[in-house]
């Protein structure tokens, strides 16, 4: 059981910003990584579609014998988390939605906290009440939250334009409302927005600290793992790491190959809802 892999899904290439944290943390682990690169974004979709998109991801990430699924889609992390623990009980599920919100309550010095992310996200509510859930768990007054819808993110991202003159234009559009609103912390609630990082953080400011939900989630990726007693360990050599996208396969391995900074050699067209 230890030494089976760990599987990663995305709607696209933004669950890289995950796999490589994990990466870092957990340098023995075998990691499957699925973009769903053909019916991206998730966070423009009904409630319903997302829904049954994360179970075809599941499905998928179990028939490469996976023993614990990392949810690398804030989206599908808000809305449809909780029924994919119902549908798979025993199997360790881990979404963004917890680890941001906990890694937000712990930045902010002054419980003022922006958080921006797709429209489905947003739309939820999942990052307000975990946060406040957060706060209350440690016996602090309620935060408060102003929330951001960044539709067109993703999108970009997805298309390479991570540090283009129209991100800036656009990434200045969103971030106008919270600028002005005494936020001192922002969470960056979908994992393709790390890889906007530099455009965000210089719009904000230096006074706000950006909170990366995928950065979070690898620690407790890993701090899971060890409770459950599920560490590979180094005893079996180096681990590696295997990626599987359902569309689009050149235009990810070649922002995969640029984001991680080495070669992408394993990469397969997957073919969600058949058989494998």
């Amino acid at each position: 059981m230890n030494a089976l892999p760990i599987g990663i899904f995305d709607s696209g290439v933004g669950g890289l910003t995950v796999l490589r944290e994990l990466r870092r943390l957990l340098p023995d682990e075998h990691l499957v990584y699925l973009g769903d690169t053909a019916r991206v974004p998730y966070g423009n979709k009904s409630r319903a579609t997302v829904s049954r998109y994360a179970e075809e991801d599941v499905q998928f990430l179990l028939s490469r014998g996976v023993k614990m699924i990392v949810i690398a889609c804030n989206t599908a992390s808000a809305i449809a988390a909780p029924q994919l623990r119902e549908q798979f009980p025993g199997l360790p599920i881990l979404g963004m939605i917890g680890p941001g919100s906990r890694a937000a309550r712990a930045a902010t010095r002054n419980g003022r906290i922006g958080v921006i992310a797709t429209a489905a996200t947003i739309g939820s509510g999942a990052y307000g009440t975990r946060i406040r859930e957060s706060f209350a768990e440690n016996g602090a007054a309620p935060a408060e939250i102003l929330a951001q819808a960044c539709p067109l993110f993703v999108p970009l991202v997805e298309e390479g334009e991570t540090s283009s003159e129209i991100t800036r234009l656009v990434a200045e559009k969103y971030l106008a409302p919270l600028r002005g609103a005494g936020i001192d912390t922002l969470v960056l609630g979908c994992t393709h927005y790390p890889l906007l990082k530099e455009v965000i953080a210089a719009i904000m400011g230096e006074g706000v600290a950006l909170v990366d939900s995928g950065e979070a989630a690898a620690v407790e990726t890993a701090a899971l793992l060890a409770e459950r007693g599920l560490l590979r360990g180094p005893q079996g050599g180096p681990g590696g790491a295997q990626f599987y996208v359902t569309d689009a396969a050149a235009r990810f391995h070649a922002i995969a190959e640029s984001f991680l900074g080495h070669g992408v050699d394993h990469l397969s067209l997957a073919e969600l809802g058949a058989a494998p």
